[in-house]
């Protein structure tokens, strides 16, 4: 079994019910989370939109990591995500963040996720789940973390109800 990070975000219609709905379908493929985070809500990177909401989870699979990104697609494609221009928004956002110690670059797989430290939105939930957590280079993921990063704000629980 390989322990797997995967952050959730959202920004269009109902945020929260997105997120919600993303952590029921992952329990349904047999992804039973075993860490969930709080959800944060931020300012959004790129053109102007909406503000996301962000979670962190983490999950026990016997999936490659290519097989789990393909899940969190498919997940993504059911919960009726449309892709329309890079960093803009979206109704769901599955990334694969931490696929165990691994450190992968493959076609369209990049393991750890190539932005994770530089995005407090991603930090925030990955260490309030995993505090001690390192990277697969040996760096604590704390490290990274601003102080009080801005535009960040803790926004309620995460279930699957």
């Amino acid at each position: 079994m390989t322990v797997a990070y995967i952050g959730l975000g959202s920004n269009l219609g109902d945020r929260l019910g997105y997120l919600q709905a993303a952590l029921a379908a992952l329990s349904a493929r047999g992804l039973e989370p075993a860490g969930v985070s709080s959800v944060y809500e931020s300012d959004a990177l790129g053109p102007p939109q909406p503000d996301y909401l962000n979670a962190v989870v983490s999950v026990s699979t016997l999936l490659s990591a290519r097989d789990l990104l393909e899940a969190l697609k498919a997940i993504e494609a059911e919960l009726g995500r449309q892709h329309r221009q890079r960093w803009g928004p979206r109704e769901i956002d599955l990334d694969l963040l931490l696929y165990g110690d691994e450190m992968l670059e493959e076609d369209g797989l990049t393991v750890p996720h190539p932005e994770m430290t530089k995005r407090s939105f991603v930090l925030m939930p990955l260490l309030e789940i995993a505090p001690g957590l390192d990277l697969p280079s040996g760096e604590p993921a704390a490290a990274f973390l601003e102080r009080d990063p801005a535009g960040i704000r803790r926004f309620g629980p995460l279930s699957a109800d």
